[in-house]
């Protein structure tokens, strides 16, 4: 698993398949997969979860279009959520195999999945800083701005890319320890929301 993340790919990959959503947005597996499965539909869930919210933002539409985009996005951060602690699991289980128990009870504060996770949102953040730089309808200092902010953009996602080498690299070495930390999402279960719970038991 640790060698199919393929990181010296993980920044490349990610940015050929935005370009490829961007133009057939309905098709997930029509490149070849160069790195981790799993990132990969972390990425796209991403990419489908970046569009909704920038319709919620949209004032011109019925709040009744708003609402149906919130539901769609509640449900996007749930699988993209999901996918982080599956990422996870995948990770520690192949270390599990691989490395003998470390020693060290040093942990890290985020996860190899929510790096992952952080990498694919700045990825889009890139996309799309680039394209707004190249419109024709913005003014020179715009054009700068988003330059300067690109650039910016381009150097957070390479020392997020660095941090996760150096992580994995602790691990393989037994200097650090990897856990599992579940969100347990509340407001998603019916069961533990008690907005959703008390209106079925009084329904």
């Amino acid at each position: 698993m640790l060698t199919k993340l393929n990181l010296a790919l993980l920044e490349e990959t990610f940015d050929r398949y935005l370009a490829f959503w961007h133009t057939d947005p309905l098709t997930y597996d029509s490149l070849d997969m160069a790195v981790n499965p799993i990132a990969l539909e972390l990425a796209y869930r991403n990419y489908l979860l970046w569009h909704e919210e920038d319709k919620a933002r949209r004032t011109d539409v019925d709040d009744s279009a708003i609402a149906t985009v919130k539901r769609a996005i509640d449900k996007l951060n749930q699988q993209r959520n999901d996918l982080i602690e599956k990422l996870d699991e995948a990770i520690l289980t192949e270390l599990a195999r691989t490395i003998p128990e470390p020693a060290t009870e040093e942990i890290n504060s985020e996860t190899p999945g929510s790096i992952v996770d952080r990498i694919s949102i700045m990825s889009l953040k890139i996309y799309h800083m680039d394209e707004d730089s190249q419109r024709t309808d913005i003014d020179s200092d715009h054009r700068q701005r988003s330059l300067q902010r690109l650039a910016v953009l381009r150097l957070q996602r390479s020392d997020l890319y660095g941090a996760l080498g150096k992580l994995l690299d602790d691990y393989l070495a037994g200097t650090k320890r990897m856990k599992l930390y579940k969100q347990f999402k509340m407001y998603n279960d019916p069961a533990l929301n008690p907005e959703l719970y008390r209106s079925r038991q009084q329904g």
